[in-house]
C-alpha cells in the first residue's frame, strides 16, 4: 500500500523517522511516497504545498503528516487547514486516552472528540472594517453539522460506546449553535439505544477537569473542539501523547495535535509517541487492527519504565532512545 508522507518541519523529520523505523519492525508492506510542505518548500519552490503533493493525496487516499509551523498573526495561513479545506476533510477525530501507566491525576479516562473540521470561525471569512475595527464571520451550514454529528453517533454505536454529548454556546449564538444543536437532537432520536446530552462548552471544560470519566463521544464546532481536544491532552499525559485523523468521504489525513515545536527541533528530544498512535489508528482504518493492538501494546510496555520518558514526560530520553525502547517491546 502506498502512502502519502509530508515530514513537516521543527521536529517533523525525527518523529517521521521514527515512525518509518516502527513501519519496519512491524514488517508492513507500506511504501511511503515523501512530499513536503511549508516554509521549507516556499523558499525552495515559491509555493507551501506543491501541487504534486495534492496530486499524490488524490491519488493514495491516506495520509500522514508531522506538525508544520504557522506564524501566529501573520504570514502564510495554516497548511492543515488548507488540506482540510481542499479535500474535505470534515471530521476532525482525537481520541483521549492515555496510551500507558503514567503518574496522573485521572484514572479511567477515555473519550474522542469529534469537531467539525470545514466551517466555523475556522472558515477564516475576515475582513477590516477600519485601521481599528476587524470582523470574523461564524459560519454554521446544516449540511455540515449533519455529517459530523451523524459521524459521531455512527462511531458511537459501530464502537460499543453509550453516550454521545453536543457541545455549543447555544444560549448566547442561538442562530448559528442553535442550527448546530437543533440538528443534534433530530438525529439523537434516530439513535434510541445511545444516551444523549446537551452541554455548553465552557461548563464541559469545568466538568473536563473535575470529572472526565463522565465523557464518552464528544461532537462539537471547529472552534470548541479545537480547544476541549487539547484541554483533554492535558488530562491524559499531554499533547505528545495524543494522535488525530481528519476524515472526508473516501481521503484521510493522519496528524497527530501537537505542533512543531521549533525549539527543540534537531536535538534528538522529541516524543514521537503521539506520531506513532496516530499511526495506529491509520492501521485500524486500512484492517491492520492486530498490527495497531501491537503497536500500542508496545507504547504501553514502554511507558512502564520512566528511564524511557521524554522530557516532556518529565524525564531525559531522546527520540531515538525511546523509539528503540518500543521496537524492542514489539518482539518478534
Amino acid at each position: 500500500m502506498k502512502i502519502t508522507l509530508i515530514k513537516g518541519d521543527g521536529i517533523g523529520p525525527e518523529i517521521t523517522e521514527s515512525m518509518k523505523k516502527v513501519v519496519s519492525a512491524l514488517k508492513l508492506d507500506i511504501d511511503f511516497e515523501e512530499i513536503n510542505a511549508g516554509l521549507s518548500v516556499f523558499e525552495a519552490e515559491g509555493e507551501y504545498i506543491p501541487q504534486r503533493l495534492f496530486d499524490s493525496i488524490k491519488k493514495n487516499k491516506i495520509a500522514i503528516k508531522g506538525p508544520i509551523t504557522t506564524p501566529i498573526g501573520h504570514g502564510f495561513r495554516s497548511i492543515n487547514v488548507e488540506l482540510r479545506k481542499r479535500f474535505d476533510l470534515y471530521a476532525n477525530i482525537r481520541p483521549i486516552k492515555a496510551p500507558g501507566p503514567l503518574d496522573l491525576k485521572f484514572d479511567g479516562v477515555d473519550m474522542v472528540i469529534f469537531r467539525e473540521n470545514t466551517e466555523d470561525l475556522y472558515a477564516g471569512v475576515e475582513e477590516m472594517i477600519s485601521e481599528d475595527e476587524a470582523h470574523s464571520i461564524k459560519i454554521i451550514t446544516r449540511e455540515k453539522s449533519e455529517r459530523i454529528i451523524r459521524s459521531a453517533f455512527n462511531y458511537a454505536r459501530e464502537n460499543k460506546r453509550k453516550k454521545v454529548s453536543i457541545i455549543t454556546k447555544a444560549n448566547i449564538m442561538k442562530l448559528t449553535d442553535g442550527l448546530f444543536l437543533d440538528i443534534g437532537r433530530k438525529i439523537a432520536k434516530e439513535f434510541p439505544d445511545i444516551e444523549f446530552e446537551e452541554l455548553l462548552v465552557d461548563n464541559t471544560a469545568m466538568q473536563m477537569v473535575i470529572n472526565p470519566q463522565k465523557f464518552d463521544v464528544l461532537v462539537t464546532e471547529n472552534l470548541y473542539g479545537d480547544i476541549l481536544s487539547d484541554l483533554g491532552a492535558g488530562l491524559v499525559g499531554g499533547l505528545g501523547l495524543m494522535p488525530g485523523v481528519n476524515k472526508g468521504e473516501d481521503i484521510a489525513i493522519y496528524e497527530s495535535i501537537h505542533g512543531s515545536a521549533p525549539d527543540i527541533a534537531g536535538k534528538n528530544l522529541a516524543n514521537p509517541i503521539a506520531l506513532l498512535l496516530t499511526f495506529a489508528l491509520l492501521l485500524d482504518d486500512i484492517s491492520e487492527k492486530d498490527k495497531a493492538a501491537k503497536l500500542r501494546k508496545a507504547i504501553y510496555e514502554t511507558l512502564k519504565d520512566k528511564e524511557n520518558y521524554t522530557k516532556d514526560l518529565g524525564g531525559s530520553n531522546t527520540t531515538s532512545g525511546i523509539t528503540e525502547a518500543i521496537i524492542n517491546n514489539l518482539g518478534d
